[in-house]
């Protein structure tokens, strides 16, 4: 029997995607699933190419597989992620201005005031929720802040965010719940700009505003659908990130040892090569492009699977081990080429200031994945719910 890949299959692909990514990369490189109206690609070399090749992997129609997620609407809750050259390029050089690297690097202190009030409260506890209590809260703090998102708002949006997120066992398209979150995140981030208007404050929102010198501004539509990408689909790399990183190490006990001797920037960046946050990525062809002997036809949709090719074995010794000591510059965890990850820097600050603010705290730690659960998305990778004991040094 050939092999079989069903992103929805949450029984099985969805909680170990890695034994069908290994198929799939040997059997079945370009791989057609009929019955959802995709090709998915997973080797290395094929997934890199195509996040380079924006003309014929084209984003205009968004990065979802959903059909009412998927065409040219993307962009009005997606941003410039649904876009192609030149659109994308003008959108991300004018959001870019306000996201520097620059204005990341400054963000450290602060977000570790917010790291060790987290940690902190969940430590007094002894017993407690990793994602509730420290994963998820965190970014929605972090991005909240520099976005300029009331504190009274934060817990709401990170509740629509996860609605819209999230997919029933059984279902392909997003619920009415899902969709209504949407809006009414929208709705949250226009009355911000509506506010900015206003009266500037010093937050991303009031820079969008000013982000354009001598070419046309940002509209506020274009400003409200990234501030959206943002806070929502942003929250979710570093959330589950997190989650990912503990649980590994906590599986693997030599591995955990390095990374609490000081190894917590290789922990994250293993983290991410091996279970990656963000495994599935959709694209449009615009033309008929041959692959393996296979022609894919102009206009097919392309999963694209960074999850199977960050454990290709043709580009990382032992793919299968969780290895603090190996090299992970080839991942392509935050993509590659013109859509690659604008908030990469922000989710490995965030990631690592939280893992080396709990291993300063913690002396040993144990966690129950039975008692916890997994997310349902084909898109994210990581926990809803990952209890967890503390020893306290």
């Amino acid at each position: 029997m050939g092999v079989e890949f069903n992103p929805y299959d949450f029984h099985g692909v969805d909680a170990d995607p890695y034994p069908a990514y290994a198929r799939l990369r040997e059997e079945a490189p370009v791989y057609r699933n009929e019955e959802l109206g995709f090709w998915a690609l997973s080797r290395h070399a094929d997934v890199l190419a195509a996040f380079r090749d924006a003309a014929r992997f084209s984003s205009v129609n968004g990065p979802l597989l959903e059909q009412r997620s998927w065409g040219p609407e993307a962009r009005k809750a997606l941003s410039f992620i649904a876009m192609d050259p030149p659109e994308h390029t003008r959108m991300r050089r004018l959001v870019s201005r306000a996201f520097t690297p620059r204005r990341i690097a400054e963000l450290e202190s602060g977000v570790r005031v917010i790291a060790r009030r987290h940690i902190e409260a969940a430590l007094e506890r002894g017993e407690f929720d990793l994602v509730a209590d420290i994963a998820a809260p965190l970014p929605t703090d972090v991005i909240s802040e520099l976005v300029g998102v009331p504190e009274e708002s934060r817990a709401e949006l990170r509740r629509l965010g996860d609605a819209a997120l999230h997919r029933e066992p059984g279902t392909h398209e997003i619920s009415q719940e899902g969709a209504t979150a949407i809006l009414e995140m929208v709705g949250h981030f226009a009355e911000i700009v509506a506010d900015r208007h206003r009266r500037r404050r010093d937050d991303l929102a009031s820079a969008l505003l000013d982000a354009a010198v001598d070419e046309d501004p940002l509209t506020d539509e274009e400003i409200i659908a990234f501030l959206h990408l943002l806070v929502g689909a942003g929250n979710e790399t570093t959330t589950n990130l997190i989650g990912n990183a503990w649980y590994w190490a906590w599986r693997h006990p030599a591995q955990r040892a390095k990374a609490f001797e000081g190894r917590v920037a290789d922990w994250v960046e293993e983290t991410q090569r091996y279970d990656t946050a963000a495994p599935t990525q959709l694209r449009t062809l615009t033309e008929d492009v041959e692959l393996h002997g296979t022609r894919l036809p102009s206009g097919g949709r392309v999963m694209l699977l960074p999850g199977a090719a960050n454990r290709d074995p043709r580009v990382f010794e032992r793919p299968e081990e969780y290895d603090l000591d190996r090299d992970t510059s080839e991942m392509l965890s935050f993509g590659s080429g013109p859509h690659f990850c604008l908030g990469a820097a922000l989710a490995r600050l965030e990631a690592r200031v939280v893992l080396e603010e709990m291993v300063e705290r913690v002396a040993d730690f144990d966690l129950d994945p039975s008692a916890g659960a997994r997310r349902h998305s084909i898109y994210i990778r990581g926990f809803a719910s990952l209890p967890m004991t503390v020893t306290a040094r």
